[in-house]
């Protein structure tokens, strides 16, 4: 009996299988690490105080092209600052400085619960025509009085805004102001997805052109399905720009670097394959026209009146 071989087509079923399963495990570690790095909450200031305030804010949202930064901050009193041991409610007259050049103090008065306030903060450095390389630099800190005299304060910030990535880069606490020094960049998703979408259109553009190649060199002539398949590809790629993640502005690198050139190459050979279609066309309609000789009649009317003295 002989020995088992598998054939070469299954063997090449079950790598592609593999490498199928390979990319979505990949994939999914990808996002387990992107989550857990997102979820992490950085920490400045003695969150130990007593007697202090304790400031939790939370990035929404960058605004690149206004070159701003969203915070929700909201200002928790502690120890004896707190009205009845309520956590929300100052016992006194509560004044926050902040870092942001929009909306430079926060004021909450005594016996009022606090809310949520939202703050801005303005970017530096970068472009938002870098998309997706761009980053930006800011300064998110704080500083407290109670009743008039400074008191010390915590501080925690976190991440929810899905399209960036902050990094804390540096910490201080001096006299009383607690700041964080954050490097804001695309998510990783972004940036991944914002390659993959630069190889989709490089990809389409280059088939395209294949296949006007192709169509061109046989002078094939007016090949509709092809031609609407260019068509198709040409206003498809202006929607799938458009899907960028994080609004990216036009004009921007992705721009440049895939989106215009892709539509300029499929524009081309859309009316590369048309103008040699419609000339191979035309040349084919003349070849198959019948030719009419000068002497076709003057032959059949002498043959006619070579009968007709026949006749006679």
């Amino acid at each position: 009996m002989g020995r088992f071989r598998p054939n070469k087509y299954l063997v090449r079923h079950v790598i592609s299988l593999l490498v199928i399963l390979l990319a979505a495990v990949v994939g999914v570690l990808l996002y387990f690490n992107e989550r857990d790095v997102r979820q992490q909450e950085h920490f400045v200031g003695d969150t130990r105080t007593a007697n202090g305030v304790y400031i939790d804010t939370s990035i929404q949202k960058v605004d690149p092209v206004a070159r701003e930064l969203t915070l929700r901050v909201l200002v928790l009193p502690q120890g004896s600052l707190r009205e009845g041991g309520d956590p929300y409610t100052p016992a006194v007259d509560l004044r926050v400085e902040t870092s942001s050049l929009i909306r430079g103090t926060l004021d909450f008065k005594a016996g009022r619960q606090v809310s949520y306030e939202d703050v801005k903060v303005s970017l530096d450095g970068g472009s938002v025509s870098d998309y997706p390389f761009d980053r930006y630099s800011t300064i998110i800190g704080f500083s407290a009085e109670a009743a008039g005299k400074e008191v010390p304060v915590s501080l925690s910030l976190r991440d929810v805004d899905a399209f960036f990535k902050p990094t804390v880069v540096g910490r201080s606490q001096d006299h009383g102001f607690v700041a964080f020094e954050v490097r804001v960049s695309r998510s990783r998703a972004t940036f991944i997805l914002a390659w993959f979408m630069m190889f989709i259109m490089w990809g389409l553009a280059l088939a395209v052109l294949g296949a006007t190649w192709v169509i061109v060199d046989q002078r094939r002539g007016l090949v509709w399905p092809a031609m609407a398949w260019m068509a198709a590809t040409l206003f498809a790629l202006a929607g799938f720009r458009n899907a960028a993640p994080g609004g990216p502005p036009v004009g921007c690198l992705l721009d440049y670097a895939a989106f215009l050139w892709a539509e300029a190459i499929i524009s081309a050979c859309l009316v590369a394959v048309a103008v040699t279609g419609i000339i191979t066309e035309t040349r084919h309609r003349g070849d198959e026209a019948p030719e009419v000789h000068a002497d076709h009649h003057t032959d059949a009317h002498a043959s006619g009146d070579a009968g007709g003295d026949g006749g006679h």
